[in-house]
């Protein structure tokens, strides 16, 4: 990829230390916590999991790279009534019940959308019925996510105070607005909107943007929740994929005004700053998963007995990288959680080729889409600083590609676990990594709950196609925090079964177990494998996000999993 993982570790802003071994090992680690003095950091340092090699304190030198776009919004709070707010575009954010529809879908009659709202309806005759005519061709009907064309109002630019353009959002159904996050499956209607926000400004190329709410939220955490997921939707709907462009176009958009959220300023500002941390592990997400695999730092973990790891690293020219970082709270940790994502490079599928329609190997660039969701999620934790709760961040990179030297069908590994493990399918690698990285999350991170996050298998997108990622998990407690926090994140998670009997497809004649089994329910096959890694005691759970993590249509990575990742560690510190 354009900058190595172990390279983008560096970048999170804070300690980070490379340990060099005789046997070209190298390991990137960081401090994600805010150690009280440097003593403290270099006794954080000296207790890492390399403590008996010699520490090389160097970073490496590398192009600074910054995740987010070049040029993004500010975001603000203003008090201006809607219709009086001065800038390029408005767009009224309206529940489905504001509207009045008639005819349309089974009858002759044409479809008549008209308003309902008395405060859309005030809006509408301050703008002089512009509302009205946007909702004439009966084509908008406010479902969430959703955005009418703009309309320009016909007034001068240098006009003394007024909107240039006027939009309408949609919000979906009313009592959406009123849930939990926690309780709303799918992407959050806030979130919805300032994406489709975004997208409006973008194609009316406006360098300034209002929303405004009809009415403002009911309680204070409701407020400061809107203005979080305006905020996150506008700012991560600003997305573009430039980077490999010869000519980028340079973002437009430099301003949003919000109205009509309520609360107190310093409470709304506090929102919108966690709000930009959202985007910001969407950024970082998506910038990853979108690059190419042409660099890779080097690493190599042969001290630590990862032989599955390495068995799959060996047939590429690019050596490992094994990444570790590490969130640390500012007071005592309740609880010590690991997050580990599958960072394969690139996928060739090794001697088992990918080829012939449908291989996807055109975009195995994506599976390391699990890595990329981790470093994002990392990145929001730096930002948003959770009590209670310490993190660490664990991926095991490489690339597996076809080579003389590779990982052979019929080749038997042995695992850190001790486990041994014959290949009868080379490509079925990601969950080898998996499993060298699940042991040391455990046996060198100390990790008591664990979340592993990878693009696995072809059968889950089957399974629940390309929206929702399968959750694995034998704990009904895991799978209930998972649940919250992937209705809070908005990324969709569908619980999948751990049908015990089908772990006798992984048994083998000449290893402990086989890396794959039949052919039907191979995403259950494949959480089953990474099980038995797993230590009783140790809670655990799989998401396979090989549906979700990229958007077909628009041919761009959605991002998906930093801010579910983000939300569920952050709960383990309450």
């Amino acid at each position: 990829m354009c900058m190595s993982l172990m390279q983008t570790s560096l970048r999170l802003g804070l300690d980070a230390a490379i340990y060099n071994r005789s046997r070209s090992f190298k390991v990137a680690q960081q401090q994600l916590g805010r150690p009280s003095s440097a003593a403290n950091r270099r006794r954080a340092m000296s207790t890492a999991f390399m403590a008996s090699a010699t520490p090389v304190l160097t970073v490496p030198s590398f192009e600074k790279v910054a995740f987010e776009p070049e040029s993004l919004p500010s975001v603000s709070v203003v008090s201006d009534a809607p219709a009086s707010w001065a800038g390029d575009l408005l767009a009224v954010a309206v529940a489905e019940e504001d509207l009045t529809s008639v005819g349309g879908d089974d009858s002759n009659a044409e479809k008549v959308v008209s308003i309902k709202s008395g405060a859309l309806s005030s809006i509408d005759k301050q703008l002089q019925g512009a509302l009205s005519e946007l909702l004439s061709g009966g084509d908008f009907e406010a479902k969430q996510g959703s955005a009418s064309r703009a309309l320009r109002l016909g007034k001068p630019a240098a006009a003394a105070a007024g909107p240039r353009y006027v939009a309408l959002l949609g919000l979906g159904k009313a009592d959406g607005l009123a849930k939990p996050a926690e309780e709303c499956y799918g992407a959050n209607p806030y979130q919805a909107a300032g994406v489709a926000l975004a997208k409006l400004a973008k194609a009316e190329k406006v360098s300034s943007a209002g929303l405004a709410l009809l009415s403002a939220p009911q309680g204070t955490e409701a407020q400061q929740e809107a203005a979080k997921r305006l905020a996150a939707g506008v700012l991560s709907g600003c997305y573009e994929s430039v980077r490999f462009k010869s000519k980028a176009k340079a973002a437009k958009l430099a301003a949003l005004h919000m109205m009509g959220l309520g609360g107190s300023q310093e409470q709304l500002d506090a929102a919108l700053q966690a709000g930009a941390g959202l985007a910001s592990g969407s950024f970082m997400t998506r910038y990853l998963v979108e690059a190419p695999p042409n660099v890779l730092d080097a690493a190599a973990c042969a001290d630590l007995g990862m032989g599955c790891y390495l068995g799959v690293a060996e047939a590429s020219l690019q050596p490992p990288a094994f990444i570790h970082l590490t969130y640390k709270p500012q007071g005592e940790a309740k609880k010590k959680v690991a997050i580990v994502g599958k960072g394969l490079t690139f996928d060739s599928g090794g001697y088992n080729l990918k080829a012939g329609p449908g291989s996807m190997i055109e975009l195995m660039k994506f599976d390391m889409g699990g890595a990329a969701a981790t470093l994002g999620a990392a990145r929001i934790l730096a930002t948003t600083q959770p009590e209670g709760v310490e993190v660490h961040f664990i991926i095991a990179a490489c690339e597996n590609m076809v080579h003389g030297k590779g990982l052979r069908p019929g080749d038997v590994l042995k695992s850190a676990h001790g486990k041994t493990v014959e290949v009868n399918n080379t490509d079925a690698e990601g969950r080898l990594t998996l499993a060298d990285a699940l042991w040391y999350a455990q046996e060198k991170a100390g990790a008591t709950a664990i979340v592993d996050i990878a693009t696995l298998t072809g059968a889950c997108i089957i399974a629940l196609g390309g929206e929702v990622a399968g959750l694995f998990t034998p704990s009904d407690a895991m799978a209930a925090g998972l649940s919250a926090a992937s209705n809070a994140a908005g990324e969709k998670l569908w619980r999948m079964p751990m049908e015990a009997s089908y772990a006798e497809q992984l048994k083998s004649s000449v290893a402990d177990m086989k890396n794959t089994g039949g052919r039907a329910g191979g995403s259950i096959t494949a959480a089953l494998f990474l099980k038995e890694f797993v230590k009783k005691g140790v809670e655990w759970a799989h998401l396979d996000i090989a549906g979700p993590v990229w958007d077909e249509k628009a041919s761009l990575p959605t991002g998906y999993g930093a801010a579910l990742l983000a939300q569920w560690a952050t709960k383990q510190g309450a």
